[in-house]
Order: structure tokens, then sequence, then C-alpha cells
């Protein structure tokens, strides 16, 4: 958005620019095409004035004089042109300063070389001059033709111009970064506030009173939304807890009662049964504890808490080794990580026989792969493993035990996180899925 902002302004006010020079450029051509006429008129008019005057046997010396002004005088013009352009402006302006009482016409000519005009405070311009011949008659009759320059060269370009241009550019640039900036600021840190919701959900209030209305209005918005959330886990949690509690007692007597049964076999099973039941229990509250974590985020050594999981695997005799290190500590919930990696690793050894770990560092982020000896799972149901309760019908099932749930605990945590958990086949033999870990080390 602030890019966006800053793109509008900048290119409106560029565009602005550019239209209001195109109309100055076009009206000081109009003023420039004006004055040159007016200059010419008014020099053209003194020599026709200066000729009216002279005794016509002194009319010859004016020539010399007329050129510095630059205008060549002729006093046998041979005959009117034909061909050439009429000139009706510069004729109009003659008739006005001299009257109508005499014959005069103008054209404009390219074809001949013109005098320049000499100034004692300027040098002369250099390049081409446009030309106007005069055929005028002067008081006693007489006609005389007058070629009178005019140059049509804009004024040379300035670097003053380039510069104050430039100027303009940065400082509407700097403005217009500015206001991007401001304007887009409240909603960066709407965005940074729903991003750290999702991580934690006892994040601080946003402020109510600063910004304008629209700003404090959707910080109300939010921090409602905010609470409202956070009642609802808060509830579910409760419930969970409650329930889980509450089962607690009349299933420990159902176990104490099952005991007693003297078939083996009938109690063998409903033993099993109570505990997957049990098992079912305390791992649906897991899951409702994921959602809701209120642990502190702290530093934690990513490296010693993969060999605390890997020495706990191997003491309960799971076949679990870790290769690799990779020397940071990052800001997680640590028992709630531990919860996450430990599910992927149990998740392998179940159903794979063993957990081959290895980490890595790339730029910002920290990866575990954690690859088992399993059969794998179909390309297709690769990311329905990650779904409550969701199971595959193939080795990895409910035979081997388990409530479905791991998977998802996992990925709830990574994402809390800001990670991610994806799966893979690994296409051999004796390797089978690998669940890989995204980590954000910053």
């Amino acid at each position: 958005m602030a890019g966006r902002i800053f793109v509008l302004l900048v290119g409106g006010t560029i565009l602005s620019g550019a239209l209001v020079l195109s109309l100055a450029t076009y009206e000081r051509k109009d003023l420039a095409r004006e004055m040159r006429t007016h200059h010419a008129t008014e020099r053209a008019s003194q020599i026709i004035l200066t000729l009216d005057a002279m005794l016509p046997a002194q009319r010859q010396n004016i020539s010399p004089i007329a050129e510095k002004y630059g205008i060549s005088v002729h006093f046998s013009p041979s005959s009117t042109l034909i061909g050439k352009g009429a000139d009706t402006g510069i004729a109009l302006a003659l008739k006005r300063e001299l009257g109508n009482d005499r014959t005069i016409s103008a054209f404009e000519r390219d074809d001949i070389q013109c005098p320049v005009e000499s100034d004692l405070h300027a040098p002369p311009i250099p390049g081409p001059h446009h030309c106007e011949t005069v055929f005028v008659t002067l008081k006693d009759g007489t006609s005389v033709q007058l070629d009178v320059a005019h140059h049509d060269r804009p004024p040379p370009f300035q670097n003053q111009f380039l510069i104050d241009l430039l100027l303009f550019l940065a400082g509407i640039s700097a403005l217009a970064f500015v206001v991007a900036h401001m304007a887009s600021k409240p909603l960066r840190n709407l965005a940074e506030a729903a991003r750290s919701l999702g991580q934690n959900i006892n994040q601080p209030a946003l402020p109510e009173t600063d910004g304008p209305k629209e700003v404090r209005e959707a910080s109300v918005a939010f921090n409602g939304m905010q609470v409202s959330i956070k009642h609802h886990l808060q509830e579910r949690a409760y419930m969970l807890a409650a329930i889980a509690h509450d089962l607690q007692t009349p299933l420990t007597r159902l176990r104490l009662r099952l005991e007693k049964v003297a078939d083996d076999d009938l109690r063998y099973k409903l033993l099993a049964d109570l505990s997957a039941t049990q098992d079912m229990v305390k791992e649906g509250l897991d899951f409702a504890r994921s959602a809701n974590n209120e642990e502190p985020m702290q530093a934690t050594d990513l490296d010693s808490l993969m060999e605390a999981i890997c020495n706990d695997a191997t003491d309960a005799g799971q076949d679990v080794s870790l290769d690799g290190k990779v020397n940071v500590s990052i800001m997680a919930h640590p028992t709630s990580l531990r919860r996450c990696i430990a599910n992927l690793v149990d998740n392998a050894v179940k159903y794979g026989n063993f957990a081959h770990i290895s980490m890595r560092r790339e730029a910002s982020k920290v990866y575990v792969s954690i690859i088992d000896g399993g059969p794998g799972i179909p390309n297709d149901q690769l990311e329905m493993v990650f779904q409550p309760f969701s199971r595959i019908e193939s080795s990895r099932s409910r035979d081997s035990g388990g409530t479905g749930l791991g998977l998802t605990i996992a990925r709830n945590i990574a994402e809390k996180h800001r990670g991610t958990i994806k799966l893979r086949n690994m296409g051999d033999k004796e390797l089978g899925l690998e669940a890989t870990l995204e980590l954000a080390i910053a």
C-alpha cells in the first residue's frame, strides 16, 4: 500500500507538472512569437518613418544603419514574391503603426541570407534566421523592400532549470514517501498485531486513542475480536480440562473393577480399550492446550533441546539418531516446542521403526528433518493426516495405536512459532517418510 501511495503521489505530481509545463511552453511559444512580431514591426516602422523623413537622394545612406537592426533595404523591388506565405500579422501591425494610406504586404521567407541584428550589450545570436520580406510604399509613392530578420531558435537550455527540476522531483519524492509511510503505518501495525495474535493470544491490546477516527475504530474492533477469541479458547480449554478431570475418577474405578474380571482374555481387551480411552482424553486435552498456549516465550538453544529429546527417546528404548548442529537459539515456548518435535519423533518410531534426525541452517531458517523406515503415506493424503482424528488405511492405521492428533498438535505448535511442517515420501526401499520442521531464527 505504501508503494502504491508513493507511486500515485509522485506519478500524479509528475503528470500534473508535465501538463502545466506543456501548457506553459505552448503559451511561451505564442508569447515569443508575438514579441518577435512586435519587435520586427517596431524596427521596420522605425526605418520606414526615417525614410519618409529623408530626401530621396539621401535614402541610400540608411542601408548600413538599417543592417545593424537586422534589416536590408532595397529601393528597387522587382515584384511581389510568388509562392511565399503571406504574413498578415506583420502587415496588419505595420498598418496600425503607419496608417492605412499606403500599400503594405509582408511574406515569410527562409530562402535568403538575412542580416543579423547587432546588440551592443550581447553577442549576435548564432544560427539561421527567419526573414520577413515587407513591401511598402513611402509617402511620396516610392516602393521599398525590407528584409527583416528574426530568429526562431528557442532560448538555450539552462543547467539551472535541470537542477531546479531535479530538486523539485527530490522534494516531491521525499514528501510522497513520508505521506505513504504515515498512511500505511496503521495498517502495518494492524497486520503485525494480527500476526502476533496468531502466535500468542495474550498480546497487549492496540491503543484505541491514537491516530485518525478510522484507525481508532479499527483498533477498537480488533481488541474486541481478541477478547472474544481469548474467552472462547479459555472456555474450550476449561471445558476440556473439566471433562478430562471428571473422567479420571470413573475411569480409575472402571480400571479397578476390570482387574477383578476372571476371564483373562476379556480383561486384557477391556483394559486395552480403557487405556485407549484415557489416551484419547489426554491427547484431546493436549490438542486444546496447543491452540491456547500461555507459556511465555524465551530464548531456547535448539541443539540442547534436540539432544534432550533424543536422549529421552533412547532411554525409552527407541531407535533414534541425531546428526548436525545449528548453534542458534530461537525464541520459543520450550515445553510446546519439545512436544512438537517429540510427537514427530514418536510418530516416526511408531510407524517406521526408527527416527533419523538431521538439522541444518539456511539463512534465517532452521530445518529439522526426521526420516523413518516405514512404508510412507500416499501423496494425495500427505496433507490430510494433519486434520484432527484423521487416519489412513495402511500400516499407519489405528492398529498401531494413537488417536490421530499427534501431527495436528505438532503443526499447531509449529505455526505458533511461525514455522511449518511438511511431509515427503523418500521413495527408497529402506527409507519411508520425511517430516521437515521449518523454524524462523529471528
